[in-house]
């Protein structure tokens, strides 16, 4: 493979700007001609979230990290929390804001702007409701500075004198029917559910996504609830079906001098609310804002410690809480992706890492869901977490990649206790796992893949030590990362077996990445990173003075990667199975370019395994998915196809798999799962990694590719990258040649902006 200059040669990097709240790339804005295909943003910290909605003042559906519903029958899923952003209002006597039409007869003057930069939604209009109008302005934040909080503004400017009511609300949501036993039912049985009820799988507009029918969220039941009219004061505790404790509380802040005519505390049904009576003169501006605290089992305390919370909260003021968000987001935000010369580009990469961000909290040791903090593949964590997601965040944002690494050694126990059962050693971790307990929740229509899909355990174990590499914290590795790469070498060296005729290592009875192959021997992927997984075993042991198995180096010696001898490519899986069909996946070839993996071979084969993923075989015709994409893009680049590489990147951008008007990325164009933070790894990776050639292996974060960029970029600069306790600056130009020059130096350790 040919190599570019050493890290110690790269000439210094010219530093970017810093960017200011208004830049345009991290500005997403809706307009009421989004009404009719408004798909939600998010507002999140990684520990709770929240939907968007056109209003700004409706209840929208919120959700907490690994909070799960443990019906007995179904699998784990995401409970819904009780809404903590409803507010309505109306003229004494009028019809109720969020009951009203979402028409232009109602609402005039209309924008709504997520600003990522600070992490706010504001939105504004005037509400006419008959012979009254009103200006309403709303501003709405999930903290990241104070986890616990999320917090509403609502300013209003009614164009007449009289009274007006205003609702509060912590409202709980109706148990979802029908439910499934999907731990229980066959594929069979669960299409014959669906049939009963007249369900289909399949997406509806604007944003419902595909399988909504099996992913519909779980129940959080209200335990105990109450309220204090004269102290504006609302507070419920509450439990997730089956699973853990949580807890919200609302304070309610009304504007300086004004006198409630009324305040009360309404219980009806699911809905608690503060209903508050005042009285309002014309064109006068009035602002009130709602302080919402939540916790949850192992997270907080409950309602009582939530409202103590809120009502701090609201005692400092929204001016307070709205100025620790930005501080909090701007810091962020120091590191970050700039692109110059594709406005678009910039702003769809800013888009994807802001809901990385949005759903993954540093310092825990709670995994992320392929859709975060949504319903979207009930919110179990599969090797996404570790392969796409985790390699996006580590040079970026190690606290927040570093939680997920610290999520799979804290459920190691539960690895142990399945490979344990299935008579292998080590670990055996789960297809689908529980964000909490790490406890397999794969329906059981899908069991063979939790039984199959096994190269997840590697998957694993090469996070925990790109992130020893990236980290070079030893007493972490010894601690926490070795605990999971020795049990997961031991795993491979018991699922492997011996063939004496040919006398190699094998791995029988796999699914493929490319899922339609559900039982093939010696599938390319997932050799390739058992192989790797076991070579990582003996070098982490090495690292912390520990005695290597020797049967580790021997079986990835040993182990057969297919191969092609007359076409000169690796094979997807073993040549006794055909590779004939026409599958959404296509070839996995380009997976043996993801970063993490980069599988060592020569610059000719790297091509021919490149030009072969392009096939009639390979390269699939349907609905494109957003997770391959990026594997294609990077593949390319390594196999010095810029312009293919650029190809790929750019259909990532338009292939309609990023949803007006927060951007939101979907896993196709078509299917509407949304809040895809794998695909948002993946693109991240294309960046950080595929167009800088960036590797991070054990002598450092070197370039071992040369690197590119797209025909419409003049640069690409990589700031405040985390590297072994240091931070860098990175940047691709192009040199006087035409060509891309990669440049790497010292970040600026001063707090202030950039220059």
């Amino acid at each position: 493979m040919k190599r570019v200059a050493t890290a110690a040669a790269l000439c210094a990097l010219a530093v970017s700007p810093a960017f200011a709240a208004t830049d345009a790339s991290f500005v997403l804005q809706a307009s009421a001609a989004d009404w009719l295909h408004y798909f939600p943003g998010q507002l999140g910290n990684g520990h709770a979230s929240t939907l968007t909605a056109p209003r700004g003042t409706e209840d929208a559906p919120a959700y907490l990290v690994a909070f799960m519903d443990r019906t007995p029958g179904d699998m784990a899923r995401p409970a819904v929390v009780p809404a903590w952003s409803g507010i309505d209002y109306r003229a004494e006597g009028g019809a109720w804001l969020n009951a009203a039409p979402l028409d232009a007869a109602h609402f005039q003057d209309y924008a709504q702007t997520l600003d990522m930069h600070d992490g706010t939604l504001a939105t504004r209009y005037a509400y006419r409701d008959g012979e009254h109008a009103t200006d309403v302005e709303v501003l709405s934040l999930v903290s990241q500075a104070s986890p616990h909080l999320a917090g509403s503004q609502l300013t209003l400017t009614p164009h007449f004198d009289g009274r007006v009511e205003l609702s509060f609300a912590l409202d709980a949501w109706a148990p979802h029917q029908p439910r499934f036993a999907l731990a229980h039912i066959t594929d069979a049985e669960m299409l014959r559910e669906l049939d009963k009820y007249h369900l289909k799988l399949e997406p509806v507009a604007p944003a419902t996504p595909d399988r909504a029918a099996l992913w519909y969220p779980g129940t959080t039941e209200v335990l105990a609830r109450g309220g204090d009219g004269a102290r504006l004061m609302l507070w419920l505790d509450g439990r997730a079906a089956g699973g853990a404790a949580m807890a919200e509380a609302a304070a309610v802040s009304l504007p300086p001098g004004m006198r409630p005519v009324s305040a009360r505390v309404v219980r009806d049904g699911l809905r608690l609310t503060l209903d508050v009576v005042v009285d309002v003169r014309k064109n006068r501006r009035y602002r009130f804002a709602k302080f919402a605290a939540v916790s949850r089992a192992g997270w907080g305390g409950d309602a009582r410690a939530d409202l103590a919370l809120a009502m701090q909260a609201r005692e400092r003021g929204f001016d307070a809480l709205l100025r620790a968000q930005q501080e909090a987001w701007h810091a962020l935000w120091k590191s970050d992706i700039v692109i110059d010369g594709d406005p678009a580009a910039q702003r769809i990469v800013h888009a994807d890492l802001y809901y990385l961000l949005s759903n993954v909290a540093p310092d825990t040791t709670w995994g992320t869901g392929a859709c975060g903090m949504t319903p979207g593949y009930a919110g179990h964590v599969f090797w996404d977490s570790d392969t796409w997601v985790f390699p996006a965040l580590l040079l970026l944002h190690p606290e927040h990649a570093k939680s997920l690494v610290a999520f799979r050694a804290r459920t190691l126990p539960a690895a142990e206790a399945r490979a344990n059962a299935r008579g292998l050693r080590g670990a055996m971790y789960p297809w689908e796992a529980d964000p909490e307990n790490g406890s397999s929740q794969t329906p059981h229509p899908a069991q063979v893949l939790d039984e199959r899909e096994i190269h997840v355990n590697a998957d694993v174990a090469i996070a925990q030590w790109q992130y020893w590499l990236a980290s070079g914290d030893k007493a972490w590795l010894k601690q926490h990362g070795w605990p999971v790469i020795r049990a997961v070498a031991d795993y491979w060296a018991s699922r492997a077996t011996w063939d004496a005729a040919k006398r190699r290592w094998e791995i029988e009875h796999v699914t493929s990445v490319d899922e339609d192959y559900s039982d093939v021997p010696n599938d390319t992927y997932t050799n390739a990173v058992a192989r790797k997984a076991l070579r990582i075993a003996t070098a982490a042991a090495t690292a912390i003075g520990a005695s290597p198995d020797p049967r580790w180096t021997a079986v990835a010696d040993g182990l057969y990667l297919p191969f092609s001898d007359q076409d000169g490519r690796y094979l997807d899986f073993d040549p006794s199975v055909p590779h004939d069909r026409d599958t959404w996946g296509g070839s996995s070839l380009p997976m043996l370019a993801l970063p993490a993996l980069d599988l060592p071979m020569s610059e000719a084969v790297r091509r021919r395994d490149y030009a072969y993923a392009l096939g009639p075989i390979g390269h699939s015709h349907h609905d494109p998915n957003s997770m391959g994409l990026a594997p294609l893009s990077i593949a390319a680049a390594t196999a010095g196809d810029s312009a293919d590489a650029d190809r790929w990147f750019e259909r990532n951008l338009r292939a309609h798999v990023v949803k007006p008007p927060f951007d939101v990325r979907t896993e196709t164009a078509n299917n509407n799962t949304g809040y895809f933070l794998t695909a948002s790894g993946g693109m991240l990776q294309n960046i950080l990694y595929g167009f800088t050639g960036l590797r991070i292996g054990p002598k450092g974060l070197v370039p071992a590719y040369p690197p590119m960029l797209p025909a419409r970029w003049t640069a690409l600069m990589l700031r405040n990258l985390a590297f072994r306790g240091r931070l860098y600056d990175i940047s691709v130009r192009r040199g006087a040649d035409g060509k891309p020059v990669l440049s790497m130096t010292a970040a600026p350790t001063s707090g202030s902006p950039q220059p």
